[in-house]
C-alpha cells in the first residue's frame, strides 16, 4: 500500500463515512493538521537547546514514525491511536528541528515570518486549486508521496546538520510538496470517506513541512 494514498477502512466507520460530507471531512482533517503544527511548534521550544546530535536522533525518529504511518496498516490510519501517532511524529519533528529554529528566531526572524508566510499562501493557493479543479488527480498521489517521503528527511538533515543545501534542491522540494498539496486537497473534494480523515491529514502535514524548510532554506541563501 503506497503512503498516504488509499484510505482504510475498519470497523465501525464504513456505513458513517459515506453519509459525512465533504465539507465536515475537510474540517476534520484541517482540525488535525492543526493541531500537529500545534505540536511541531511545541517541540521547536522544548528542543531548542537540544544538541545537534540528540536532534538528529529526533529527526530521525520523527521520520521513523513516519514511515510506519505510511507503511503499517490500517493501525496506523483510522482511529484514536493513528491521530496520536501523528502528534507524536509531530512532536519528534519540532524536537529535532528545534535548535535550528532558536538560531534563525535569535539571528534572522525575518527570514522566518517570510518562510511562514510563503508556506501559508502556497498551502491556501494550491489547497483552493485542487478543490477547483474538476479533473480527478488520485493517480499521481502515489508517486508524488514517496517523493515526499524522501523529501522530508533530506530537508531535516539539511537544516538539523546546518548544511544549507542547494537551492534548485530546495525549490525541487518546494515544487513536489506544493503538487501533493493539490492532489490530497482534490481526492479530499472528490473521493475522501471519514476513513481517510487521518492518513490525508499526515500528508498535508509532512507537506506543509517540508514547504516551510525548503522556503527557510532558500530565504537565509539571499
Amino acid at each position: 500500500m503506497p503512503p498516504f494514498t488509499q484510505s482504510s477502512r475498519g470497523l465501525g466507520y464504513a456505513d458513517a463515512s459515506s453519509e459525512v460530507s465533504t465539507t465536515t471531512i475537510f474540517g476534520r482533517v484541517m482540525f488535525l493538521v492543526g493541531v500537529a503544527i500545534g505540536f511541531l511548534a511545541l517541540g521547536t521550544v522544548i528542543g531548542k537547546d537540544l544538541s545537534q546530535g540528540t536532534a538528529l536522533l529526533c529527526s530521525f525518529g520523527g521520520l521513523g514514525m513516519l514511515l510506519v504511518a505510511s507503511f503499517g496498516g490500517e493501525r496506523f490510519r483510522v482511529g484514536t491511536f493513528a491521530i496520536g501517532w501523528l502528534y507524536a511524529l509531530a512532536l519528534l519533528i519540532g524536537l529535532g528541528l528545534g535548535p535550528a529554529i532558536a538560531y534563525f528566531t535569535a539571528n534572522q526572524p525575518a527570514v522566518l515570518t517570510q518562510a511562514a508566510g510563503g508556506t501559508a499562501l502556497t498551502v491556501v493557493g494550491m489547497g483552493a486549486l485542487g478543490f477547483t479543479l474538476s479533473k480527478d488527480l488520485a493517480r499521481w498521489m502515489r508517486p508524488l508521496s514517496i517523493l515526499v517521503l524522501i523529501a522530508v528527511g533530506v530537508s531535516i538533515v539539511m537544516l538539523v546538520v546546518g548544511a544549507g543545501g542547494s537551492p534548485i534542491l530546495s525549490l525541487v522540494i518546494y515544487a513536489v510538496s506544493a503538487l501533493l498539496i493539490l492532489v490530497n486537497f482534490n481526492y479530499l473534494r472528490k473521493r475522501a470517506s471519514e476513513n481517510d480523515v487521518v492518513w490525508l491529514a499526515t500528508g498535508i502535514f509532512v507537506s506543509i513541512v517540508n514547504i516551510f524548510l525548503s522556503l527557510l532554506n532558500l530565504f537565509s541563501s539571499r
